[in-house]
């Protein structure tokens, strides 16, 4: 049985694919179109996302050194900058969520309350009469 050459594919392509997948394109069709497999190109758009351009290596194999430390010190700071940005972002995000739960819940609780209150003999379900008219003044 013969081995199939895997493929190799330029930076310049990877790039192209990765702009065409962050412009909305589905990852099916490009996969199908291209003739690349669609888990292969959600690794270059994570490998992009993750190290930018330097992370798209062009051919196969151990990367040379001089490579493989550029791509170590663009996971540097920078990246983790921009990983703290993000993890910011979703902490803010799931504030608000969780601020919402809580306007969710209280309303609710009230919502209860008031039909338990409306199920005890003797009580109305009405809302409470206002002050004004149990004054004995004539309105």
């Amino acid at each position: 049985m013969a081995r199939r050459q895997a493929r190799s594919f330029s930076r310049a392509f990877k790039l192209k694919v990765i702009e065409r997948l962050e412009a909305g394109e589905s990852g099916s069709e490009l996969s199908r179109e291209l003739a690349v497999k669609r888990t292969l190109l959600y690794r270059w758009r994570d490998a992009f996302r993750r190290g930018g351009e330097l992370a798209l290596r062009a051919g196969r194999g151990r990367p040379p050194r001089a490579e493989a430390l550029a791509m170590a010190a663009a996971r540097g700071p920078a990246a983790k900058a921009l990983g703290l940005a993000e993890a910011r972002r979703q902490i803010v995000e799931l504030q608000r969520k969780v601020g919402q739960q809580q306007l969710d819940l209280d309303f609710f609780k009230q919502a209860l309350q008031h039909i338990e209150a409306s199920r005890r003999p003797g009580v109305t379900a009405s809302t409470r009469s206002s002050r004004r008219g149990r004054s004995g003044k004539a309105n």
